[in-house]
C-alpha cells in the first residue's frame, strides 16, 4: 500500500528519487499531459455552466483521481515512490526544507520571479515550461502569506460538505477549503507560491502535487470528524457532478468511488 508522507520527513534519498521521477516524466512528455488536462478544466469550469474540477462539489474527488493518476505515473518510473504532502500550516516559510536546492528549489528572484536554484530551475535545461499562459519558458515563483492552523481548523469544523448554488458562491466545507469563500485555504496557497502556480497551468510547478496531496489529506480529516456528513449533491443537479455520476475526462469514476482514500493509499498519520 502506498503511504504518503510529510515532505518534511523525507530522507535525502527519497527526495532524490522523487526529483528523478519528475524529470523522467518531463523528458518523456508525460508530465506536460497532466498540465494540459488541468488547464483545460480550470479554463472550462464556470459558475454558470458545466463544472467538474473546480468551483464545484467534485473539486475534491476530481483532484483525488488526478493525483492518483500522477502518482501511478511516478511509480511507473520508480515503484518505491509516493506523493508526499506539504503541510503549509507548519512549513510556512520560503526557507523551509521544501524549497531547498536538493528538492524543489527556492522562490523566484525579484527581477522576474525566475527560480534560479534546484533541479527545476531553467539553468538546468531540464524543466522548460511548454504548456504556458505567456511567452516565459522558465519556472516562476513569488511567495506571499500562507493559511494558519487556526484557519484550517475553522474550515474542518464545518459539518456540511457543500450546498446550493454548488459553485464558488457556495457555503460549506468544500468551497471554504477550495478558497472562494471565507479564510481561503487552497487558492491562497497557489497565490502564495505565485508564478505558474497562480494560473491554470499550475502543475508546471512540482509544488502543485505536494500542495494538493495536503488538500486531499484535509478532506480525509474532515471525513473522520464528520462521519454522518457525506458528499453532496446526491442526484439530479444540473451542471455539477452528483455522488454517483462519472467525472470527465476519465468517465469511469464517480465521487462515490473516491470517498475512501484508503482503497488507494494511506497517509503517515492514518
Amino acid at each position: 500500500m502506498t503511504v504518503r508522507k510529510n515532505q518534511a520527513n523525507l530522507t535525502r534519498d527519497e527526495k532524490r528519487r522523487l526529483v528523478a521521477a519528475f524529470l523522467e516524466l518531463k523528458s518523456s512528455g508525460r508530465y506536460d499531459a497532466f498540465v494540459r488536462t488541468h488547464n483545460a478544466f480550470i479554463m472550462g469550469d464556470t459558475d454558470t455552466g458545466e463544472r467538474t474540477g473546480h468551483r464545484s462539489p467534485s473539486f475534491l474527488p476530481w483532484h483525488r483521481r488526478f493525483l492518483i493518476e500522477f502518482e501511478q505515473a511516478l511509480q511507473s518510473v520508480d515503484p518505491s515512490l509516493a506523493l508526499p504532502y506539504w503541510d503549509w500550516t507548519s512549513d510556512r516559510s520560503a526557507r523551509s526544507s521544501l524549497w531547498a536546492p536538493d528538492f524543489l528549489g527556492g522562490t523566484g528572484r525579484s527581477l522576474d520571479a525566475r527560480v534560479t536554484d534546484g533541479p527545476f530551475a531553467a539553468a538546468t535545461g531540464n524543466w522548460a515550461i511548454s504548456v504556458r499562459v505567456d511567452a516565459r519558458t522558465y519556472l516562476r515563483r513569488s511567495t506571499g502569506e500562507l493559511p494558519t492552523r487556526a484557519e484550517v481548523d475553522s474550515v474542518l469544523a464545518m459539518d456540511t460538505y457543500d450546498m446550493p448554488p454548488w459553485n464558488s458562491a457556495s457555503d460549506g466545507f468544500r468551497n471554504h477549503l477550495e478558497g472562494w469563500r471565507g479564510v481561503n485555504l487552497h487558492n491562497r496557497v497557489h497565490v502564495w507560491v505565485g508564478g505558474q502556480m497562480a494560473t491554470g497551468v499550475s502543475p508546471n510547478d512540482p509544488a502543485f502535487w505536494l500542495h494538493h496531496a495536503y488538500v486531499d489529506k484535509l478532506w480525509a480529516q474532515w471525513q473522520r470528524r464528520h462521519p454522518a456528513s457525506g458528499y453532496l449533491p446526491l442526484s439530479g443537479t444540473r451542471d455539477v457532478i452528483d455522488r454517483h455520476k462519472t467525472m470527465k475526462p476519465w468517465n469511469d469514476v464517480r465521487p462515490a468511488d473516491l470517498l475512501d482514500h484508503t482503497a488507494y493509499y494511506t497517509f503517515d498519520t492514518d
